[in-house]
């Protein structure tokens, strides 16, 4: 039996976009709008608005990754602090929090994205002791990916990109 620590999984993505922090905000929340333009994500589902601050709201996700799978979970959001924290609980192919964190720094919107996550599903759970580094760079693409995609969206710059490894 593989110990359970290898299908767990804590990643940190940090972007800075040359936007405003009001803009940011207002289109990572838009989840439904995802697909228009992060490559990667086919599909976003709204399944309970929730309360008038969004707490409970409930999306479908399906993610296509640059390898052969896709991911499909449900998202209930937790906690929201407008224009600074996202959280979310997520249960699926993939179970555990993801929580979006947001801030400005000298004129720059900071993003921060922390996932941490284990896998669900059986092949996954099998491969992660060979597999776990290709999941963490298809992770990586992804977010890669949405960064400049939301960038492009906006009509501003990804001034960076960085993975943090946790």
């Amino acid at each position: 039996m593989l110990p359970s620590r290898l299908n767990k999984y804590h990643l940190t993505t940090l972007w800075k976009f040359d936007a405003p922090l009001e803009l940011v905000w207002k289109t990572i929340l838009d989840s439904e709008s995802w697909p228009q333009w992060w490559q990667g994500v086919e599909r976003v589902v709204t399944l309970d608005r929730g309360d008038a601050s969004g707490i409970g709201a409930r999306q479908r996700y399906i993610w296509k990754s640059a390898l052969p799978y896709r991911l499909k979970f449900v998202s209930r959001v937790t906690r929201v602090e407008p224009m600074r924290i996202l959280e979310g609980r997520v249960e699926g192919d993939v179970e555990g929090i993801g929580c979006w964190h947001f801030g400005q720094d000298k004129g720059l919107t900071i993003v921060r994205y922390e996932w941490h996550v284990q896998t669900t599903r059986s092949w996954m759970n099998v491969l992660s002791l060979f597999a776990k580094p290709f999941f963490r760079r298809s992770h990586d693409a992804l977010m890669r990916a949405g960064g400049q995609g939301l960038a492009h969206h906006l009509q501003t710059c990804l001034v960076a990109y960085q993975t943090l490894r946790t």
